[in-house]
């Protein structure tokens, strides 16, 4: 409390990372245990995102000379109000009042984002901020239009695998890029994966079936094609595919390596859209959440009960729900269409 920004920053990056100090029995080593779990209770993609957050805030107060800790809530509107004036999204500026939040909660103090003065400005900026646009639905007929012309090379394998997998499990970019091979189970049904933490299930691990099909768009078909091509016995599912420089000019080009590492969440939302560039898309338009959103506009159209689709989703609510489903035409959809 009261350090100046670099010191708050340094120690934020510490307790966001949520690494336990050996517990000696000293009373002050159970205390910093005990935050450390506290932390913990935060998803890791949260609690990196809340670093970015509360260092863009430190930043801030440095340059314009204002505690980080404890934050005036004039100087927190101030914050948030600059960078909304700067193009910042209004989910970017939500987020970054949310880690400020946790900062001083954190710390043990009031939260300066809990007054009227930051709450009335985050309401006027969510009035200015236009609504991010979704990311377009891969349905099942725009599924098969990105699978076309994806060859049968090792890079297509895996971009072919991921899609379909993606698409059939419903997954989000993020549970995407996190399957280890030790997740996936052969069955005479199909794959079952273990998604150890998801967004609808921070503490429990989540079976998800990925079932065999009959045509070309089976994903158990797919990914074991990717597997066996990729030799992954162990690991990552889904790594990154780079060529190899030329050992010489007059060498050869060498055949594309893979790697050990998982493919980041940014690296599966930039494969999805090229491969709808490649077919013809706007790329742009699509993105990792196009598969999930796809999969379940697709269980939609063909009759699938709403529970059906929020268990595949893993919503914990209906409403949540509704922000997936991609409704083409609205009249014929109309539940009273052959009522009036």
């Amino acid at each position: 409390m009261g350090g100046a920004p670099v010191a708050v920053r340094r120690w934020f990056d510490i307790l966001a990372a949520g690494e336990k100090p050996e517990n000696d029995g000293r009373l002050a080593a159970a205390h910093e245990s005990a935050r450390a779990y506290r932390s913990r209770a935060k998803a890791d993609n949260t609690r990196a995102a809340y670093r970015s957050a509360v260092r863009a805030w430190c930043i801030w107060c440095n340059q314009h000379g204002v505690p980080p800790l404890p934050a005036s809530p004039s100087d927190v509107a101030a914050f948030l109000a600059a960078g909304r004036d700067l193009g910042q999204a209004g989910n970017t500026l939500k987020l970054r009042a949310a880690a400020i939040r946790f900062l001083h909660r954190a710390a043990g103090l009031p939260s300066p984002t809990d007054t009227a003065e930051v709450s009335e400005t985050m309401a006027g900026i969510r009035r200015d901020a236009p609504n991010p646009q979704k990311k377009r639905a891969a349905t099942l007929t725009v599924l098969r239009e990105l699978l076309a012309p994806i060859p049968d090379d090792v890079r297509g394998l895996r971009d072919r695998a991921l899609l379909l997998v993606g698409f059939a499990g419903a997954l989000r970019r993020s549970e995407l890029a996190g399957i280890l091979r030790a997740d996936l189970e052969r069955t005479d049904q199909g794959y079952e994966l273990t998604l150890q933490r998801s967004k609808g299930s921070q503490t429990d691990a989540v079976l998800v079936p990925l079932p065999y099909g009959r045509t070309e768009l089976c994903p158990v078909r797919a990914l074991a094609r990717w597997l066996d091509a990729a030799a992954i016995t162990a690991g990552p599912v889904f790594r990154r595919i780079w060529l190899p420089p030329r050992t010489s000019p007059d060498a050869p080009p060498p055949l594309p390596a893979i790697g050990t590492a998982p493919l980041t969440p940014r690296s599966i939302a930039r494969i999805v859209q090229a491969r709808a560039d490649a077919a013809g898309f706007a790329g742009r338009e699509f993105g990792g959440h196009s598969l999930k959103r796809g999969a379940l506009s697709t269980g939609m159209q063909a009759g699938a009960h709403a529970a059906q689709l929020k268990r595949l989703g893993r919503h914990k609510s209906f409403d949540v729900l509704g922000e997936y489903l991609e409704f083409g035409n609205l009249f014929e959809g109309h539940p009273l269409r052959d009522v009036l």
